[in-house]
This record gives structure tokens, C-alpha cells and sequence, in this order.
């Protein structure tokens, strides 16, 4: 009877050494992995980009040739354009000047009768993953040009994607009064646009002729501006990533078929 004690408390304290061991490790293992994800989140937070290769349609909205101080739309359209290529993306860019002004949309046309142009641009716009739309502010209101590229395409076009919108002035507001207005267009065409904008005031003070920030001016910092952009082009960047995913394993369409007869098929029954 004494061995079997002696052999059942050997056996009980190898059994808690043994817990004990397995606990310790345990608590070692939850340590590393809890240190693990707190430096993921710090790389969230300083690393680079890490979303490349979207495909981006650039909408520019202005078709003006003089104006004061200068034309500012090259070189604001130029600066946008430049910053999505440095970001890893593919940039199809789309201009006014290749729409008359709006007799009839595309949806309005036989598939075999759309014109090549304008079959064209449907086709980069309903390739891309997501938009950038640039717009000057004409009397609180986003352009005219711009409008008028959107109101060519229906909402099929554009659905389940997102947007962004960039606004310019060459006053101290930056446009944001256009932005805020375009925001209900785009959530119309159904390319939500993301939370921030870009606004940029006094355009014709910020950047040199070729879109380029003007560096010999006072308090004209790339890298603000880089950073202030980002901001907006990483949000975009993440939902577009994540709806092209998705879009890859569902089609959208399927529970939200596009409208294809009538206005008739958006009323309540």
C-alpha cells in the first residue's frame, strides 16, 4: 500500500508539472500572437499601399479654354491622374470633349446601334473597378460637363463600385459645395462614393503647368498633399479591392437586376 501511494503521488505531481508545463506554453503562444497582431496593426497604420492593380476610370469634368486667373483643369486633372499611376493602378481617363451634349443615352440605343465612341466608354466604365470624378464648382453645383458624361450611362453602369470625387477652385473653398451635390448623383448611378473627398483651393497657386505641385510657392508641401489624397484614394482603394472580390463569387445582379423596360419598374407595388 505504501509503493502504491508513493507511485500514485509521483504520478500526480509528473501530471502537474506536466499542466503546468502546457499552461505556461499556452500563455507564451497567446502572448506571441497577441504581439504578432499588434504589429499588423501598426503596419496598417505606416506601411504603403498594399492594393494595386485596380483598374480606375478618371472622369474629368471641364471643357473650358480661358478662364481667370488660368485654365485650371489640366493641371488638377494631370496631378489626380499621375498620383493613381504612382499608386499602382490602371487609369482610364475620360474627358467632356468627347460627348455632345446629351440627346440620347446609351441604354436608349438598340445594342447593335450604339455608337462606336460611345460604346467605348461603356465599355472602360463598366470594366473598372471604381471612379474618380473630377469637378470644378459652377454656382454650388458640380460641372455641367461632368453631368452630362454621367447622365449618358445608367445606373447598371456604374453599380456596385465605388467612387471618389475631387473638387477644385480657384477660391478659398476648394469646391466642396459641388463635391457634396455630386455625392447624390453618384449614389444614384449606385457607385457609392467614399466618406473623403479631396478639395483643393486656389488650384492656380498649387500646381506648376504640367500638374506637378509647385514647390517654389510658400507652404506648397508634396508629401501634405500626398498624404491629404491618400486618405480618400485608400479608402477607395479598399472598397474597390473588396467589391471586385465579391463580385467574383456573386453577381450583384442577380438579386438587383438592372432596369431594363421601363421607369415603371422602380414603383412600389
Amino acid at each position: 500500500n505504501h509503493h502504491r501511494a508513493k507511485m500514485i503521488f509521483i504520478k500526480s505531481f509528473s501530471s502537474n508539472r506536466s499542466t503546468i508545463r502546457r499552461r505556461k506554453i499556452s500563455r507564451t503562444l497567446s502572448q506571441v500572437l497577441m504581439a504578432s497582431s499588434y504589429l499588423n496593426r501598426l503596419n496598417c497604420f505606416h506601411s504603403t499601399p498594399t492594393i494595386h492593380g485596380l483598374n480606375i476610370a478618371l472622369l474629368t469634368g471641364s471643357t473650358r479654354t480661358s478662364s481667370p486667373p488660368t485654365v485650371l483643369h489640366p493641371r488638377v486633372n494631370a496631378y489626380i491622374h499621375q498620383s493613381l499611376k504612382e499608386r499602382g493602378h490602371e487609369v482610364s481617363r475620360i474627358d467632356p470633349d468627347d460627348f455632345p451634349l446629351l440627346e440620347r443615352p446609351h441604354f436608349a440605343y438598340p445594342p447593335n446601334k450604339v455608337p462606336e465612341g460611345l460604346r467605348e466608354v461603356h465599355s472602360k466604365l463598366q470594366h473598372a473597378d471604381g471612379y474618380v470624378c473630377v469637378t470644378p464648382e459652377y454656382n454650388h453645383s458640380p460641372s455641367p460637363a461632368l453631368l452630362n458624361i454621367l447622365n449618358h450611362f445608367g445606373s447598371s453602369t456604374f453599380s456596385f463600385k465605388p467612387s471618389a470625387i475631387v473638387t477644385y477652385s480657384a477660391g478659398q473653398w476648394g469646391g466642396t459645395r459641388a463635391g457634396v451635390a455630386l455625392r447624390t448623383t453618384l449614389g444614384e448611378l449606385g457607385c457609392l462614393p467614399v466618406s473623403a473627398m479631396i478639395h483643393i483651393p486656389m488650384a492656380q497657386n498649387l500646381f506648376d503647368r504640367d500638374g506637378n505641385i509647385d514647390t517654389s510657392k510658400d507652404n506648397n508641401d508634396p508629401e501634405r498633399w500626398q498624404k491629404y489624397c491618400g486618405r480618400c484614394f485608400s479608402q477607395l482603394e479598399w472598397w474597390a479591392d473588396a467589391t471586385r472580390r465579391h463580385r467574383e463569387v456573386a453577381d450583384p445582379f442577380d438579386e438587383s437586376p438592372a432596369f431594363g423596360r421601363s421607369p415603371e419598374q422602380r414603383n412600389a407595388p
